[in-house]
């Protein structure tokens, strides 16, 4: 069977089971379960003849051998018991339910997964396949997926300014789906960059790669999304923790860390006080390693990260604004960032990019070193790619060719060569330009916020968005504010 038929059905039948009030995220659970199953029945077979330890009673054979209520009846029991299990084969199949209700479509499901050969079919084709039901999901904003998907052409440019390289370690402490893995793995396997022998191909499957994600759904997704891209082993152990990052160091370096964590405070506790009245408190992570304490999520990533880091070790974090200028905790993370790193770049990213609505963001880039009396930061360098730039999700996506000049202006292969594109009096419109550690460190709260192109729209009404792009910027910051104002019910509702 060609690819094109495959692609088709998946997309088909995700469509039919829509009609029946099931999400393209449930939808993919289902799809996980049992195309993992259906591999390893393949892969017990020659020439594999493999045990990845799933009993007869619960294989694929079991399933296709039965119909009706028997069908939906065995498949509950099998998704409970499988979830028992250690490895990749426990985490796929955790906290497990079955979510289609006619056992008629769960025949059909898994009768077209039997069609294929998955084994045998390209990681490229399999990988496809899932990604684009990844992007759907996270299209699906009702869902909440879109928080666990960075788009990719995002991801694609940060590896191409990092530049992993082959026999090296990559984390991600909060790994979503596992976007920045494949973008790494798609980075060093392309020929133009590196040819790799047996021995680094085997660690890039085996070694390369670790991750943290708590939410055991969006774990289930990012595992299968690596074991379909040819990382890991069906029968090995799982490359992605079910643990909080934050709570603890655990003593592993690595030699990058790529990542977006979520946005937001740490989730509130709700306890009673001494006059019996329900009050919260945002839980603060105690952590001795730590500049600062706070309830601040990305706050708390930053610095997690750094301690990640081998000495020598670089990072590409998305961050949001408030990184860049909040005080108390924020202002002595930033000085102490700026002091025992070389944070030498951010990339300030514009609305408009996210699945989540009106989420102004910025990517910054940092080295790792050694304890030093002096600052390692000399000089940051700014690329502002927010400034008279509109995008949308559907009408006007971010592409990779978008950053291309950012990537230019970067220089990868040779950071020490870069040349701004901005001057006050001969290229005022330029957006690439540095300051000075001295001049940061003697800001207001040592805050990184810095802008200097002029907004257009405010003085230039021909240089306004196109109506559409205009009318769906609004949509988007009003369903962000509607967004906050359920949080803020949500919370009041607890107390």
């Amino acid at each position: 069977m060609s690819t094109a038929p495959i692609v088709s059905r998946v997309w088909s039948f995700c469509t039919t089971l829509r009609d029946d009030g099931v999400s393209y995220g449930d939808y993919l659970e289902q799809l996980t379960y049992l195309i993992f199953l259906k591999m390893a029945d393949e892969y017990g077979r020659p020439p594999y003849s493999r045990d990845v330890g799933i009993p007869a009673a619960l294989d694929w054979q079991s399933l296709k051998s039965k119909r009706g209520a028997e069908l939906e009846d065995h498949y509950v029991s099998l998704l409970r018991e499988l979830g028992t299990r250690s490895g990749m084969l426990g985490q796929i199949f955790t906290k497990a339910q079955n979510k289609i209700q006619d056992p008629a479509k769960l025949y059909r499901l898994i009768d077209m997964v039997d069609d294929t050969d998955w084994v045998t079919l390209g990681a490229d084709v399999k990988g496809d396949i899932y990604e684009g039901l990844l992007e759907k999901n996270a299209e699906d904003t009702k869902s909440g997926a879109g928080q666990y998907f960075t788009p990719r052409a995002l991801i694609r440019a940060m590896v191409e300014c990092v530049r992993p390289e082959p026999g090296k370690r990559i984390a991600d402490p909060a790994c979503g789906t596992g976007g920045f893995f494949l973008g790494a793995y798609d980075f060093i396997t392309n020929d133009a960059n590196f040819t790799l022998d047996r021995e680094q191909k085997a660690f890039l499957k085996h070694n390369s790669f670790q991750g943290n994600e708590i939410v055991a759904n969006t774990r289930r997704l990012c595992l299968m999304n690596l074991f379909l891209h040819n990382i890991g082993e069906i029968d090995g152990g799982a490359p992605i923790s079910p643990n909080d990052s934050l709570v603890a160091d655990d003593g592993e370096r690595y030699d990058y860390v790529l990542a977006n964590p979520p946005f937001g405070r740490k989730s509130a506790l709700s306890f009673t006080n001494e006059e019996g009245e329900q009050e919260t408190d945002d839980l603060t992570y105690n952590r001795q390693d730590f500049w600062a304490t706070t309830s601040n999520k990305q706050l708390n990533f930053v610095q997690h990260i750094r301690t990640m880091l081998k000495t020598t070790g670089r990072a590409a974090v998305v961050v949001p604004d408030n990184v860049l200028f909040e005080g108390g905790a924020g202002e002595t993370i930033r000085r102490k960032l700026l002091e025992t790193t070389d944070l030498h770049t951010i990339l300030r990213l514009p609305t408009g990019v996210f699945y989540a609505q009106g989420v102004k963001a910025n990517v910054i880039f940092f080295d790792n070193r050694e304890a030093s009396p002096d600052a390692w930061t000399r000089r940051v360098w700014y690329y502002d790619y927010r400034t008279n730039i509109h995008h949308t999700l559907k009408r006007k996506p971010m592409r990779f060719e978008d950053l291309a000049d950012f990537i230019k202006c970067y220089r990868p292969q040779n950071r020490h060569e870069r040349a701004p594109t901005w001057d006050e009096n001969t290229a005022p419109d330029g957006r690439w330009r540095s300051y000075a550690y001295e001049e940061i460190i003697d800001r207001d709260k040592a805050s990184l916020d810095l802008f200097w192109l002029k907004d257009k729209s405010l003085t230039d009404l021909d240089d306004l968005p196109e109506p559409e792009d205009l009318a769906a910027q609004i949509i988007e910051n009003l369903e962000a504010g509607l967004d906050s104002f359920r949080k803020v019910l949500g919370a009041l509702e607890q107390r």
